[in-house]
């Protein structure tokens, strides 16, 4: 994407972060007393804003032209990359975003919202720190001293990378089926490793000069299945105990994948072991006497931060693919009004369904930030909360959000930047145009860290019922007591709490009839319709937050008055307001309508009537 088609305004993020969430109350907390204040934001927000218009939009030109190259072994990024890697790590945006245990350690809500920036500028290029900080984050939290000690502060200041191997060929999201083995040696905690991983994103290139790769394997005589997976550390080139790097541990980059979109970002095959020379050390103990290992419960350690994060680039795309669109309808002159056939042609954004089709683009994306980034403060509070009580109830909201984050958003890029792609017309197609990059980078994120489909049957099959369904029906009374208390007080938004209330209903219908069908035993029902009900809960949500967020800008109008530089900005919110509770939120009704008339005759097709027989 050319440098000069990068286009953002940070004034969403500011009203979020500034106005709308509590942020005073979180940087009231311990960990982020003295060290952080409101009026730190918009520096943050700016730098970011910076580094992405003047750094990280460039390369991202060189990131889908040039991509990723696979030369004797070895992946080769383009110059750009390293100039980008080197100017974000510099600034504290990197890996070192992991690093908790040290003093001041950025707030996750406002590395969420500087994030969204930065992938806007490149996602591709983000991917690069980005899995280095999870495999950072994994080490600080379940490992002992001697592996922090040895990888961490490398790992932290950027000159060696991290990544998270699941992934297997034949495997695919079936994680349970990992075929890659660990054999104990004479030395405590270290392995001998063998097998094969792909998908690996960032697996290898020639930005970092090392790879601290966090693999799943199963010890030699651990239970089948994700029960028996222990997690390991493995560098790809052995690091001594004084801290200098020794020989490749045996490990090599086979390949690299030819992807539709995010070529700058290296998809890699590894192999460990080929020479029977890897190893790595275990995360944590061993497996017990019953063969029962921690690989996947620290492993999702990792995944649920990613899962979130992916969300993320899912928003940072379909925002930057909106104002794309945005200026070119300003600036693209088109056709007469329908008001005026007669009179001169007129820029297409006065033409009323391209007006729509803007709106739909920026209700969607607005209400996708509030859910990410309402969940990034729940994830500081569940880490960092004074009150013991208060991080036990964030740590839950985290929980029900994440799928909602990860599967909700990733979803909605892909149409939303279809409408961006409609809005150009035929220049939409046309590659010199950044949005034909922006819908095809876009599309691996709802497949990225569990499929969206894994996500819905999280959602529907384990956090309804966490803690015996508790948090869940916390979660859902938390909607009821906002329309409760703020209906009434807020007349000009009647038909928008009319639209939530009666969404609301349309999900605790969904709530009792799934109920009724599980104990009718109609068990194939539930994967059938999760992505449904998923997409319904977060639509209810989403239109809470969002219905909440132009109650406040409706009061911010109030008192700043029609002539104030910030009224457009409040007016704006107001219409994203509305047209997301009264264009998006009845959808759930619908999706309320064909769950109670279930259709099963995607189940009931025989296999060779769905053709190419």
């Amino acid at each position: 994407m050319p440098a000069n088609n990068f286009k953002f305004d940070l004034r969403d993020h500011k009203f979020v972060l500034k106005e709308w969430l509590d942020i005073d109350k979180l940087f009231a907390q311990k960990a982020y007393a003295g060290y952080y204040s409101k009026d730190d934001i918009d520096s943050y927000l700016d730098v970011a804003y910076n580094i992405a218009k003047d750094v990280m939009a460039p390369a991202n030109g060189d990131a889908d032209e040039i991509g990723c190259k696979y030369v004797d072994g070895n992946v080769i990024t383009p110059d750009s990359f390293k100039n980008a890697y080197a100017v974000c790590t510099e600034a504290g945006l990197g890996t070192s975003v992991a690093d908790r245990e040290s003093e001041g350690a950025l707030p996750w809500v406002l590395w969420g919202a500087l994030g969204e920036i930065l992938i806007a500028g490149s996602p591709a290029i983000t991917t690069y720190w980005g899995l280095s900080a999870g495999a950072a984050g994994l080490i600080q939290f379940y490992g002992n001293d001697y592996l922090k000690q040895k990888f961490l502060p490398k790992m932290f200041e950027g000159s060696w990378a991290g990544t998270m191997n699941l992934t297997e060929p034949g495997a695919g999201s079936d994680v349970g089926a990992c075929a890659t083995k660990a054999f104990a040696t004479d030395t405590p905690g270290l392995y001998k490793i063998k097998g094969n991983k792909l998908f690996i994103t960032a697996g290898d290139h020639d930005i970092c000069e090392n790879f601290i790769h966090m693999v799943l394997a199963r010890v030699e005589g651990a239970r089948e299945g994700t029960a028996g997976l222990s997690l390991f550390v493995v560098p790809k080139i052995w690091v001594n105990d004084d801290g200098t790097m020794g020989a490749n541990n045996d490990v090599s980059t086979t390949g690299i994948e030819h992807k539709m979109g995010m070529k700058g970002s290296a998809t890699c095959s590894l192999a460990f072991g080929e020479n029977n020379n890897c190893f790595g050390y275990i995360l944590g103990a061993p497996p017990n006497e019953e063969g029962k290992a921690a690989g996947m419960s620290q492993m999702f350690h990792m995944m649920n931060e990613e899962r979130l994060n992916t969300g993320l680039l899912a928003q940072g795309v379909m925002t930057e693919a909106y104002y794309c669109a945005l200026e070119y309808t300003r600036e693209r002159v088109q056709g007469q009004k329908m008001t005026d056939p007669k009179g001169p042609r007129v820029r297409i954004i006065e033409h009323e369904d391209v007006r729509r089709m803007l709106l739909m683009q920026k209700a969607v994306s607005e209400a996708c930030r509030a859910l990410l980034l309402q969940t990034y403060y729940y994830v500081d509070m569940s880490q960092i909360a004074d009150d013991p009580e208060e991080k036990e109830a964030a740590e839950d909201m985290f929980n029900i959000n994440n799928p909602m984050c990860k599967a909700y958003v990733t979803d909605m890029a892909w149409p939303m930047i279809g409408e961006a792609i409609q809005t150009y017309g035929g220049y939409g197609f046309i590659e010199e145009y950044p949005v034909a990059q922006l819908a095809r980078d876009c599309k691996i994120f709802s497949i990225w860290e569990g499929t969206n489909y894994i996500q819905s049957m999280d959602l529907v099959g384990r956090k309804f019922m966490m803690k015996k369904g508790k948090p869940f029906m916390k979660w859902l009374t938390e909607v009821g007591t906002f329309i409760a208390t703020n209906k009434e007080a807020n007349p000009d938004f009647a038909k928008e709490f009319a639209a939530l209330e009666e969404g609301m209903g349309a999900f605790g219908s969904i709530m009792m009839t799934l109920k009724g069908y599980f104990q009718e035993g109609k068990m194939q029902l539930l994967p059938l319709y999760s992505t449904r009900i998923l997409h319904a809960a977060s639509m209810m949500y989403c239109g809470k937050l969002l219905l909440d967020q132009g109650i406040l800008a409706a009061k911010k109008l109030a008192e700043v008055g029609e002539d104030h530089y910030d009224a457009k900005f409040y007016k704006g919110k107001i219409a994203s307001t509305r047209f997301y509770l009264m264009n998006i939120v009845p959808q759930i009704k619908i999706a309320k309508d064909l769950f109670e008339n279930y259709d099963t005759s995607a189940i009931d097709i025989p296999e060779d009537a769905f053709g190419l027989a």
